[in-house]
């Protein structure tokens, strides 16, 4: 979901500094939040996890270009489920960061296009979560069609903030339009991957259940609402 150098150019991309501000206020209230629900040491440990996991699925995954931007399985709905919003919002943004930082410096322009391809949807995910799991429902007790729904909102989200950028740099040529299309229909081939990868997770937590109370997951993720 990296939009490639030179899509957004100039004064366009001041753009992107309004938007990632607007998802980084709603991040900050979510933190509060959740340091006031969990404390400071868990919203901490949670984020280096989501950090890491995120570098891990940008770096060490296979990802490839395809169109205006390049396909990662980025597992935003799999974090969510396992660490909350908060701490994995913080996750995708500090683990983008460092890969541009240290391996990608050819993205850091587009940075703020990108981490608001990853926040917007990840919150599009919290909001969807609160309508379709009954707060009775702990997470590791999820459905196939409540995690299907899930990955479909965050990589569908993703692909639409894509486009809107795509367009928004380029236009609504033949071309570019051909691209964006092109990027979509390989990467919504993640959301195949990403429900099975929620569900296997949330089994193998069925089976820690001493990480309940840690600190290290969402407390959702074991109890009810």
């Amino acid at each position: 979901m990296h939009i490639e150098p030179g899509i957004v150019a100039g004064a366009k991309i001041a753009l992107s500094y309004a938007t990632a501000a607007g998802a980084a206020t709603y991040l900050l209230k979510e933190t509060l939040s959740t340091i006031r629900a969990s404390g400071l040491a868990s919203l901490a440990a949670r984020g280096v996890a989501a950090t890491i996991a995120t570098f891990t699925f940008f770096q060490v995954l296979p990802h490839f270009p395809v169109g205006v931007s390049e396909v990662h399985f980025i597992l935003g709905s799999t974090l969510f489920l396992l660490l909350g919003a908060a701490p994995a919002a913080l996750g995708l943004a500090l683990g983008l960061l460092a890969q541009g930082l240290f391996f990608a410096p050819f993205d850091l322009p587009q940075y703020f296009i990108n981490v608001t391809t990853l926040l917007v949807p990840l919150f599009a995910v919290q909001a969807l979560a609160k309508r379709i799991i009954a707060p009775d429902t702990a997470y590791i007790d999820l459905k196939y069609s409540q995690a299907l729904a899930l990955s479909t909102a965050y990589q569908g989200g993703v692909v639409a903030w894509v486009a809107f950028w795509a367009f928004y740099g380029q236009g609504f040529g033949a071309e570019t339009m051909a691209s964006v299309l092109t990027f979509g229909g390989a990467y919504m081939l993640v959301v195949i991957v990403e429900p099975i990868a929620d569900l296997a997770v949330l089994a193998v937590a069925k089976t820690m259940r001493r990480l309940d109370g840690s600190g290290l997951v969402t407390p959702r993720l074991y109890n009810a609402a």
